[in-house]
């Protein structure tokens, strides 16, 4: 049975996007090295079923809350909600994001809005609403970008630029709130297999991916939840400012010649 009393000594993690993929997946890593844990999301029904999931295999009750990380009202009133209840904020990991690939020709300007609204906007907006909390533990924050952010690709006007830019913020956070003992560090996975990208990615989609990673397969979501809260915890006090590109050595490929290594 899960007690529902949070413990005096627990560290209070926040992770927005958390009803699935490597917000779902940070969130349990999180709970398993014992720290409470508040799942953000906008979809309802699935941010229940993740909490209730969790829970089941947890010391304690972890908490969900709906939010569209966009609206600065409701992250206003998320981060309201979660002092109202634990009374601290150790670490707040800004997952949430979309992904919508297309040509810059056919990328109108509500698309682009779209992908910004949750992609740059929400980091900027949650790790505001929580940076007094975040001055009374010493936290840390933990945006995630991609290697999109890294590296130019096809069809990621929108998203690319929106992840280059959370880099951008990281540093920004970092060189601002260090001088209270907050740390901000940015982490950029590489092709990850999520069920979403296994329903999109063709097969020859995921052999060139092979091809062009050192590593020659896809990360999986425990593998960068795994950076993450690596980046959130006491191990990495002196780590501040940083990006750490979890993508199986794809940007250090750069053009890469495939064929040189068969």
């Amino acid at each position: 049975m899960t007690d529902t009393k949070l413990p005096a000594d627990s560290k209070v993690a926040i992770v927005t996007g958390a009803a699935r993929g490597i917000g779902l997946a940070t969130a349990t890593l999180f709970a398993e090295q014992g720290l409470f844990v508040i799942l953000v999301d906008r979809d309802e029904e699935e941010l229940q079923q993740a909490q209730a999931n969790l829970n089941n295999n947890t010391p304690y009750n972890h908490s969900a809350l709906v939010c569209d990380v966009s609206s600065p009202d409701a992250v206003s009133q998320m981060i309201a909600q979660v002092l109202d209840q634990t009374g601290r904020i150790d670490v707040l990991v800004n997952n949430a994001g979309i992904a919508d690939f297309g040509p810059i020709e056919d990328t109108d300007f509500q698309r682009w809005r779209a992908v910004m609204e949750t992609n740059l906007d929400g980091v900027f907006l949650c790790s505001q609403a929580a940076i007094p909390a975040l001055k009374e533990t010493r936290g840390a924050i933990v945006n995630i970008a991609s290697i999109s952010g890294l590296r130019a690709s096809t069809l990621r006007v929108a998203y690319g630029t929106s992840k280059a830019a959370v880099i951008q913020l990281t540093q920004q956070q970092a060189v601002e709130l260090g001088e209270y003992g907050i740390r901000a560090n940015c982490v950029a996975p590489g092709p990850v297999r999520t069920k979403l990208a296994m329903a999109v990615h063709s097969q020859e989609i995921i052999d060139a991916y092979h091809d062009a990673l050192p590593l020659n397969r896809y990360g999986s979501e425990r593998e960068i939840a795994a950076v993450i809260c690596f980046l959130a915890s006491p191990n990495a006090s002196f780590v501040t400012g940083q990006t750490v590109a979890a993508d199986g050595g794809f940007e250090a490929t750069g053009v890469g010649l495939p064929a040189l290594r068969r």
